[in-house]
Protein backbone atom coordinates (compact mmCIF):
# COMPACT_ATOMS: atom_id res chain seq x y z
CA UNK A 1 0.00 0.00 0.00
CA UNK A 2 2.84 2.50 0.96
CA UNK A 3 4.70 1.94 -2.79
CA UNK A 4 1.02 2.65 -4.17
CA UNK A 5 0.32 5.84 -2.18
CA UNK A 6 3.51 6.98 -3.04
CA UNK A 7 3.22 6.30 -6.76
CA UNK A 8 -0.29 7.96 -6.35
CA UNK A 9 1.12 11.24 -4.78
CA UNK A 10 4.18 11.18 -7.13
CA UNK A 11 2.63 10.23 -10.51
CA UNK A 12 6.07 10.90 -12.12
CA UNK A 13 7.33 7.73 -10.04
CA UNK A 14 8.76 4.95 -12.23
CA UNK A 15 6.45 1.95 -11.17
CA UNK A 16 9.90 -0.48 -10.89
CA UNK A 17 11.00 1.20 -8.32
CA UNK A 18 8.53 -0.73 -6.25
CA UNK A 19 10.72 -3.90 -6.92
CA UNK A 20 13.19 -5.84 -5.55
CA UNK A 21 15.98 -7.74 -6.78
CA UNK A 22 17.37 -10.51 -4.80
CA UNK A 23 16.23 -8.55 -1.71
CA UNK A 24 17.40 -4.93 -2.69
CA UNK A 25 15.45 -2.15 -4.01
CA UNK A 26 15.88 -1.72 -7.51
CA UNK A 27 16.97 1.94 -7.15
CA UNK A 28 19.81 0.55 -4.77
CA UNK A 29 20.68 -1.61 -7.61
CA UNK A 30 20.55 0.63 -9.71
CA UNK A 31 23.36 2.96 -7.91
CA UNK A 32 25.29 -0.35 -7.10
CA UNK A 33 25.82 -1.08 -10.67
CA UNK A 34 26.84 2.22 -11.51
CA UNK A 35 29.30 2.56 -9.15
CA UNK A 36 30.48 -0.80 -9.72
CA UNK A 37 30.84 0.60 -13.60
CA UNK A 38 32.48 3.62 -12.97
CA UNK A 39 34.97 1.30 -10.31
CA UNK A 40 35.85 -0.64 -13.17
CA UNK A 41 36.53 2.53 -15.88
CA UNK A 42 38.99 4.12 -13.66
CA UNK A 43 40.66 1.16 -12.18
CA UNK A 44 41.31 -0.74 -15.69
CA UNK A 45 42.89 1.42 -17.88
CA UNK A 46 45.52 1.69 -14.87
CA UNK A 47 46.45 -2.09 -14.94
CA UNK A 48 46.35 -3.10 -18.54
CA UNK A 49 48.69 -2.10 -21.81
CA UNK A 50 48.82 1.42 -23.46
CA UNK A 51 47.76 -0.32 -26.51
CA UNK A 52 44.32 -1.47 -24.18
CA UNK A 53 43.80 1.83 -23.00
CA UNK A 54 43.42 3.18 -26.66
CA UNK A 55 41.16 0.95 -27.68
CA UNK A 56 38.99 1.41 -24.53
CA UNK A 57 39.09 5.22 -25.57
CA UNK A 58 38.41 4.48 -28.66
CA UNK A 59 35.05 2.40 -27.20
CA UNK A 60 34.03 5.44 -25.31
CA UNK A 61 34.06 7.67 -28.51
CA UNK A 62 31.89 4.78 -30.34
CA UNK A 63 29.34 4.74 -26.95
CA UNK A 64 29.00 8.29 -27.44
CA UNK A 65 28.38 8.22 -31.08
CA UNK A 66 25.83 5.06 -30.74
CA UNK A 67 24.43 7.25 -27.87
CA UNK A 68 23.67 10.06 -30.22
CA UNK A 69 22.22 7.77 -32.99
CA UNK A 70 19.82 6.15 -30.00
CA UNK A 71 18.45 9.47 -29.20
CA UNK A 72 16.89 10.03 -32.85
CA UNK A 73 16.36 6.70 -33.30
CA UNK A 74 15.36 4.83 -30.41
CA UNK A 75 13.43 7.66 -28.36
CA UNK A 76 12.47 9.72 -31.22
CA UNK A 77 11.62 7.47 -34.02
CA UNK A 78 13.78 8.90 -37.02
CA UNK A 79 16.10 6.30 -38.76
CA UNK A 80 19.09 7.47 -39.90
CA UNK A 81 21.82 5.62 -41.75
CA UNK A 82 23.94 9.05 -41.96
CA UNK A 83 25.53 9.73 -38.51
CA UNK A 84 28.79 9.23 -40.29
CA UNK A 85 28.68 12.61 -41.95
CA UNK A 86 28.33 14.43 -38.18
CA UNK A 87 31.19 12.07 -36.98
CA UNK A 88 33.15 13.46 -39.47
CA UNK A 89 31.74 16.89 -39.53
CA UNK A 90 33.35 16.95 -35.69
CA UNK A 91 36.44 14.94 -36.38
CA UNK A 92 36.99 17.73 -39.08
CA UNK A 93 36.25 20.85 -37.17
CA UNK A 94 38.58 19.35 -34.10
CA UNK A 95 41.30 18.69 -36.33
CA UNK A 96 41.15 21.90 -38.42
CA UNK A 97 41.03 24.34 -35.27
CA UNK A 98 44.29 22.02 -33.85
CA UNK A 99 46.12 21.85 -36.71
CA UNK A 100 45.75 25.23 -38.70
CA UNK A 101 44.49 27.58 -35.62
CA UNK A 102 46.77 25.72 -32.97
CA UNK A 103 43.91 25.79 -30.70
CA UNK A 104 44.02 23.86 -27.40
CA UNK A 105 42.33 19.92 -27.69
CA UNK A 106 39.89 20.00 -25.03
CA UNK A 107 38.35 23.69 -26.71
CA UNK A 108 37.55 21.91 -29.89
CA UNK A 109 35.49 19.66 -28.89
CA UNK A 110 31.87 22.27 -28.04
CA UNK A 111 32.53 23.86 -31.62
CA UNK A 112 32.26 20.48 -32.83
CA UNK A 113 29.41 19.67 -31.23
CA UNK A 114 28.03 23.01 -31.68
CA UNK A 115 28.36 23.02 -35.70
CA UNK A 116 26.93 19.76 -35.29
CA UNK A 117 24.16 20.90 -33.68
CA UNK A 118 23.29 23.50 -36.53
CA UNK A 119 24.24 21.00 -39.11
CA UNK A 120 21.47 18.31 -37.91
CA UNK A 121 19.02 20.89 -36.98
CA UNK A 122 19.34 21.97 -40.59
CA UNK A 123 19.15 18.99 -42.09
CA UNK A 124 16.31 17.84 -39.49
CA UNK A 125 14.16 20.86 -41.35
CA UNK A 126 13.93 19.66 -44.94
CA UNK A 127 13.65 15.97 -43.70
CA UNK A 128 10.26 16.60 -41.71
CA UNK A 129 8.52 15.73 -45.04
CA UNK A 130 10.40 12.39 -44.85
CA UNK A 131 9.86 9.37 -42.98
CA UNK A 132 10.82 5.79 -42.53
CA UNK A 133 12.57 4.88 -45.80
CA UNK A 134 12.62 7.86 -47.12
CA UNK A 135 14.46 9.15 -44.44
CA UNK A 136 16.73 6.72 -44.46
CA UNK A 137 17.59 7.46 -48.36
CA UNK A 138 18.25 10.94 -47.12
CA UNK A 139 20.40 10.85 -44.48
CA UNK A 140 22.00 7.80 -47.00
CA UNK A 141 22.90 10.13 -49.29
CA UNK A 142 24.47 12.62 -46.97
CA UNK A 143 26.50 10.24 -45.82
CA UNK A 144 27.63 8.90 -49.53
CA UNK A 145 28.27 12.44 -50.36
CA UNK A 146 30.31 13.71 -47.49
CA UNK A 147 33.79 12.27 -48.27
CA UNK A 148 33.49 13.35 -51.48
CA UNK A 149 33.14 16.53 -50.70
CA UNK A 150 36.01 16.40 -47.98
CA UNK A 151 38.74 15.32 -50.83
CA UNK A 152 36.94 18.49 -53.07
CA UNK A 153 39.84 20.62 -54.25
CA UNK A 154 38.37 23.38 -53.22
CA UNK A 155 38.34 22.52 -49.46
CA UNK A 156 41.34 20.96 -49.58
CA UNK A 157 43.27 24.37 -48.12
CA UNK A 158 41.56 23.35 -44.82
CA UNK A 159 40.62 19.73 -45.08
CA UNK A 160 43.97 18.32 -46.44
CA UNK A 161 41.83 16.83 -48.95
CA UNK A 162 42.66 12.99 -49.67
CA UNK A 163 45.97 13.07 -47.60
CA UNK A 164 43.89 14.10 -44.47
CA UNK A 165 44.88 16.21 -41.32
CA UNK A 166 47.30 14.78 -39.00
CA UNK A 167 46.49 15.62 -35.13
CA UNK A 168 48.87 15.15 -32.72
CA UNK A 169 47.96 13.56 -29.63
CA UNK A 170 48.40 15.53 -26.09
CA UNK A 171 51.47 15.35 -23.76
CA UNK A 172 49.90 14.30 -20.42
CA UNK A 173 50.07 17.24 -17.78
CA UNK A 174 50.01 14.46 -14.88
CA UNK A 175 53.01 12.38 -14.27
CA UNK A 176 51.34 9.24 -13.02
CA UNK A 177 49.43 9.26 -16.47
CA UNK A 178 50.26 8.37 -19.35
CA UNK A 179 49.06 10.32 -22.40
CA UNK A 180 46.95 7.63 -23.01
CA UNK A 181 45.48 7.25 -19.65
CA UNK A 182 45.22 10.74 -19.69
CA UNK A 183 43.57 11.10 -23.12
CA UNK A 184 40.95 7.79 -21.94
CA UNK A 185 40.13 9.92 -18.56
CA UNK A 186 39.22 12.87 -20.53
CA UNK A 187 37.23 10.83 -22.81
CA UNK A 188 35.61 8.93 -20.29
CA UNK A 189 34.88 12.69 -18.17
CA UNK A 190 33.10 13.99 -21.46
CA UNK A 191 31.03 10.10 -21.70
CA UNK A 192 29.57 10.37 -18.54
CA UNK A 193 28.76 14.50 -18.61
CA UNK A 194 26.98 13.40 -22.08
CA UNK A 195 25.46 10.49 -20.25
CA UNK A 196 24.37 12.35 -17.52
CA UNK A 197 22.43 15.09 -20.30
CA UNK A 198 21.23 12.92 -22.11
CA UNK A 199 19.60 10.65 -18.86
CA UNK A 200 18.04 14.15 -17.73
CA UNK A 201 16.81 14.73 -21.10
CA UNK A 202 14.86 11.69 -21.72
CA UNK A 203 13.02 11.77 -18.66
CA UNK A 204 11.97 15.72 -18.82
CA UNK A 205 9.46 17.23 -20.78
CA UNK A 206 11.52 17.46 -23.93
CA UNK A 207 12.04 13.63 -23.39
CA UNK A 208 8.29 13.06 -23.20
CA UNK A 209 7.59 15.08 -26.29
CA UNK A 210 10.24 12.80 -28.35
CA UNK A 211 8.99 9.19 -27.09
CA UNK A 212 5.38 10.27 -27.56
CA UNK A 213 6.41 11.27 -31.14
CA UNK A 214 7.63 8.36 -31.68
CA UNK A 215 5.00 6.01 -30.22
CA UNK A 216 1.97 8.29 -32.48
CA UNK A 217 2.69 11.43 -34.05
CA UNK A 218 -0.55 12.13 -35.02
CA UNK A 219 -1.55 11.50 -31.24
CA UNK A 220 1.35 13.62 -29.81
CA UNK A 221 0.52 16.66 -32.06
CA UNK A 222 -3.34 16.52 -31.03
CA UNK A 223 -2.10 17.05 -27.57
CA UNK A 224 0.01 19.79 -28.39
CA UNK A 225 3.08 18.83 -29.38
CA UNK A 226 5.14 20.79 -31.87
CA UNK A 227 6.26 17.75 -33.73
CA UNK A 228 8.23 19.52 -36.25
CA UNK A 229 10.39 21.50 -33.91
CA UNK A 230 10.77 18.71 -31.35
CA UNK A 231 12.11 16.27 -34.57
CA UNK A 232 14.34 18.84 -36.09
CA UNK A 233 15.91 19.29 -31.87
CA UNK A 234 16.18 15.90 -31.65
CA UNK A 235 18.04 15.79 -35.10
CA UNK A 236 20.16 18.56 -33.51
CA UNK A 237 21.29 16.76 -30.53
CA UNK A 238 21.98 14.28 -32.29
CA UNK A 239 24.15 15.40 -34.30
CA UNK A 240 25.69 17.32 -31.04
CA UNK A 241 26.88 13.89 -29.60
CA UNK A 242 27.91 12.57 -32.83
CA UNK A 243 30.07 15.36 -33.62
CA UNK A 244 31.65 15.42 -30.01
CA UNK A 245 32.45 11.56 -30.77
CA UNK A 246 33.67 12.47 -33.64
CA UNK A 247 36.51 15.58 -32.51
CA UNK A 248 37.42 13.01 -29.35
CA UNK A 249 37.16 10.22 -32.15
CA UNK A 250 40.26 12.12 -34.09
CA UNK A 251 42.17 13.53 -30.93
CA UNK A 252 42.49 9.74 -29.92
CA UNK A 253 43.38 8.19 -33.68
CA UNK A 254 45.58 11.48 -34.29
CA UNK A 255 44.56 11.24 -37.78
CA UNK A 256 41.20 12.39 -39.74
CA UNK A 257 40.77 11.71 -43.54
CA UNK A 258 38.07 10.94 -45.88
CA UNK A 259 38.05 7.27 -46.10
CA UNK A 260 37.72 6.67 -42.64
CA UNK A 261 34.37 8.18 -42.78
CA UNK A 262 32.55 6.48 -45.41
CA UNK A 263 28.82 4.91 -45.53
CA UNK A 264 30.08 1.50 -43.64
CA UNK A 265 30.62 3.52 -40.66
CA UNK A 266 27.23 4.44 -40.45
CA UNK A 267 26.49 0.97 -40.62
CA UNK A 268 28.49 0.26 -37.44
CA UNK A 269 26.85 3.01 -35.21
CA UNK A 270 23.35 1.23 -36.06
CA UNK A 271 24.62 -1.65 -35.33
CA UNK A 272 25.82 -1.27 -32.61
CA UNK A 273 22.93 0.81 -31.29
CA UNK A 274 20.67 -2.77 -31.93
CA UNK A 275 23.01 -5.32 -30.66
CA UNK A 276 23.34 -2.73 -27.41
CA UNK A 277 19.15 -2.32 -27.26
CA UNK A 278 17.27 0.80 -28.16
CA UNK A 279 16.10 3.40 -25.99
CA UNK A 280 18.57 2.49 -23.69
CA UNK A 281 21.28 5.14 -22.09
CA UNK A 282 23.54 2.38 -20.72
CA UNK A 283 23.29 -0.33 -23.67
CA UNK A 284 25.05 2.66 -25.77
CA UNK A 285 28.22 1.45 -23.99
CA UNK A 286 27.64 -2.11 -25.01
CA UNK A 287 27.37 -1.23 -28.85
CA UNK A 288 30.86 0.57 -28.46
CA UNK A 289 32.56 -2.42 -27.18
CA UNK A 290 30.71 -4.46 -29.97
CA UNK A 291 31.77 -1.92 -32.73
CA UNK A 292 35.33 -2.18 -31.56
CA UNK A 293 35.62 -5.65 -30.88
CA UNK A 294 33.25 -7.64 -32.47
CA UNK A 295 35.75 -7.62 -35.76
CA UNK A 296 38.76 -9.02 -33.94
CA UNK A 297 36.56 -11.53 -32.03
CA UNK A 298 35.74 -12.80 -35.63
CA UNK A 299 38.98 -12.72 -36.65
CA UNK A 300 39.97 -14.96 -33.95
CA UNK A 301 37.22 -17.55 -34.63
CA UNK A 302 38.46 -18.12 -37.88
CA UNK A 303 42.07 -18.28 -37.39
CA UNK A 304 40.80 -20.85 -34.13
CA UNK A 305 38.94 -23.41 -37.09
CA UNK A 306 41.29 -22.59 -40.22
CA UNK A 307 44.51 -21.46 -39.41
CA UNK A 308 46.27 -19.11 -40.98
CA UNK A 309 44.74 -19.64 -44.62
CA UNK A 310 44.61 -16.57 -46.38
CA UNK A 311 41.32 -17.53 -48.15
CA UNK A 312 39.79 -18.19 -44.99
CA UNK A 313 40.08 -14.27 -44.31
CA UNK A 314 37.03 -13.83 -46.32
CA UNK A 315 34.94 -15.99 -43.57
CA UNK A 316 35.56 -12.68 -40.89
CA UNK A 317 32.38 -10.77 -42.31
CA UNK A 318 30.64 -14.66 -42.61
CA UNK A 319 30.87 -14.62 -39.07
CA UNK A 320 30.13 -11.74 -38.16
CA UNK A 321 26.82 -11.73 -40.40
CA UNK A 322 26.15 -15.25 -38.49
CA UNK A 323 26.52 -13.53 -35.40
CA UNK A 324 23.80 -10.52 -36.40
CA UNK A 325 21.31 -13.23 -37.62
CA UNK A 326 21.89 -14.84 -34.31
CA UNK A 327 21.51 -11.35 -32.39
CA UNK A 328 18.30 -10.58 -34.14
CA UNK A 329 16.46 -14.16 -33.35
CA UNK A 330 17.42 -14.74 -29.93
CA UNK A 331 17.72 -11.20 -28.44
CA UNK A 332 15.60 -9.10 -31.16
CA UNK A 333 15.72 -6.50 -28.32
CA UNK A 334 19.61 -6.19 -27.71
CA UNK A 335 21.80 -6.55 -24.75
CA UNK A 336 19.75 -4.38 -23.02
CA UNK A 337 16.09 -6.27 -23.30
CA UNK A 338 18.19 -8.81 -22.31
CA UNK A 339 19.18 -7.31 -18.85
CA UNK A 340 15.10 -5.92 -18.62
CA UNK A 341 14.15 -9.36 -19.32
CA UNK A 342 16.57 -11.12 -16.68
CA UNK A 343 14.80 -8.36 -14.43
CA UNK A 344 11.41 -9.17 -15.12
CA UNK A 345 11.91 -12.76 -13.81
CA UNK A 346 13.98 -12.39 -10.61
CA UNK A 347 12.10 -8.74 -9.21
CA UNK A 348 9.48 -9.27 -7.20
CA UNK A 349 7.29 -6.77 -5.17
CA UNK A 350 7.53 -6.38 -2.01
CA UNK A 351 5.49 -8.91 0.28
CA UNK A 352 5.67 -11.66 -2.68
Amino acid sequence: MASVDHQMSNPRANPADSYKLFGIQMPKVRMICLVAGLGVAIILPLLVTNFAVFQMTQVLVYAIAVLGLNLLTGYNGQFSLGHSAFYALGAYTAAILIDRYEVVFYWTIIPAGVVCFIGGFLFGLPALRLDGLYLALATFALAVATPQLLKYGHFEEFTGGVQGIDVFKPDSPIEALTADQYLYFFVLLCGVLLIIGAWNLVRGRTGRAMIAIRDNPIAAKTMGINTSLYKSMTFGVSGFYTGIAGALGAIVAEFVAPDSFTFFLSVWFLVGMVVGGLASIPAAIAGGVFILYMPNISEEVISIFFGNDPSAKALIWVTFGLFLIFTVYVVPNGLAGLVRLFIMKFARRPGE
